[in-house]
């Protein structure tokens, strides 16, 4: 998820994607400057309009579940590019995305474009007194990218994209996870982590966790692990003995278990400090506006204390 804030002449333009760590050295949010921002931001939030501009960067994909106003696959044929290059399902990918990447400046300059005509229109119309008007400045922008983590975070255009993106407009990266994978297995859900941490560290942008299929199992157990490292070794534990009476020795193994329990007290500083989470529905669009006051409360952060 991406949030946008343009500086020049005092405007400003938020936008969400889906695709700046914070220093040790830099102040901490306390629970006062927590109160503060939602006092001051969430009641705003609520009575306003978010208008979202919806960008599509996965080739492959057959069906959208939203309307894109710029996509991919309007400028790139991926089964071609598999064709032409001799190329497998997750190279069509990256070929794709990097042959994109080359004119993604034009695609830059489309979404400025646009996100600053609105922010005009806006001024206009505060001085008109519009309402209209001023709830339809776009005020966040999605980018859709591809599921594979190697396609999108471990290339070259994916460094390209996200930090065209970046140095535009303040941005966040919305990882999502499939929480009812996690609650089977503690060793999927240090998995996730894992991968959540390598992106952040990555890309270098501000992380929200959406923990997806809140309405088949809440997420309050992934709340928990992360937050209690004695109540993620009892799952831990619990997980090893399951596997242990199943005859599966692989993950009930000293090693197995040893690393795994290290892993979470390294990741106990990412948990504190670098990250915001959510629960999801896909299905049920619960959950959506917490993803956005997640995204909303991180640039409140970096405008007061930064």
């Amino acid at each position: 998820m991406a949030q946008m804030q343009h500086h020049a002449n005092n405007r400003k333009s938020k936008a969400t994607a889906a695709a700046g760590g914070e220093d040790s050295s830099k102040p901490k949010l306390t629970e006062e400057s927590q109160e503060q921002y939602a006092e001051a931001d969430v009641e705003e939030q609520a009575e306003e309009t978010q208008a979202t501009y919806c960008i599509n960067l996965d080739p492959a994909t057959h069906h959208l579940t939203f309307d894109a106003s710029i996509d991919i696959r309007d400028t790139i044929n991926y089964k071609e590019v598999m064709k032409q290059h001799n190329l497998g399902p997750n190279g069509g990918i990256m070929t794709s995305l990097l042959l994109y990447s080359t004119k993604f400046d034009q695609v830059m300059g489309i979404i400025e474009n646009r996100a600053y005509a609105k922010l005009d229109d806006k001024m206009k119309a505060v001085k008109e007194e519009e309402a209209d008007a001023v709830n339809d400045v776009m005020e966040y922008i999605l980018v859709d990218t591809p599921g594979q983590i190697e396609a999108f975070t471990w290339s070259a255009s994916g460094q390209i994209i996200s930090e065209s993106l970046a140095s535009a407009f303040p941005t966040v990266l919305c990882f999502v996870i499939d929480t009812a994978r996690c609650a089977s297995s503690p060793n999927t859900f240090m998995s996730n982590m894992l991968y959540a941490c390598s992106m952040f560290y990555r890309t270098r942008l501000p992380l929200v966790i959406a923990f997806n299929k809140n309405d088949v199992v809440p997420h309050d157990f992934a709340m928990e692990w992360m937050a209690d490292y004695e109540a993620f070794q009892e799952a831990l534990d619990e997980s090893m003995e399951t596997n242990t009476n199943n005859s599966s020795t692989i993950s009930s193994t000293g090693f197995y278990g040893s690393l795994t329990r290290s892993l979470s007290l390294v990741l106990d500083e990412f948990y504190s400090n670098f990250t915001h989470c959510a629960g999801v529905s896909a299905v049920t669009g619960d959950g959506y506006e917490y993803i956005y006051l997640c995204g909303d409360f991180m640039f409140w952060v970096l405008r007061k204390f930064l």
